[in-house]
């Protein structure tokens, strides 16, 4: 578990190179308000969109989650964990009036990207230069 990784993840950097390409500017690994020891992925600050990239097996997919065989127990606690932490993070950022948009990491790039942008143009201000 140690050689996770916690963020630049390939399907994170896809996401922020089209983002960039397409003219959107953001923060990366921005705290998330009401918890400073959880993070924003992608965080457009002024229109307070807060974007996340979920990994298929750590926040169980539906099409592509898996659990695990062996140590079953402990894998189904620490993935239910994950799971209610994302509910709580997303919790904490409405209450903050921030909008939440989570992404799988299998998600097509165009997808997300129009997931994003449908966001911002809900919110206000785009992040755009």
């Amino acid at each position: 578990m140690s050689l996770a990784l916690r963020r630049d993840t390939a399907p994170e950097l896809a996401l922020r190179r089209a983002l960039h390409a397409a003219g959107y500017r953001y923060r990366v690994v921005h705290p998330v308000p009401g918890n400073r020891r959880r993070s924003i992925d992608i965080a457009f600050t002024r229109a307070r969109v807060a974007v996340f990239v979920d990994g298929c097996f750590w926040h169980g997919c539906p099409e592509h989650g898996s659990q695990p065989r062996a140590n079953s127990v402990w894998w189904a606690a620490k993935l239910a964990a994950n799971h209610a932490r994302d509910q709580d993070t997303d919790r904490l950022l409405r209450e903050a009036g921030w909008q939440v948009v989570r992404v799988w990491e299998h998600a097509r790039i165009e997808d997300a990207v129009a997931a994003v942008r449908s966001a911002l143009e809900a919110g206000g201000p785009t992040g755009r230069r």
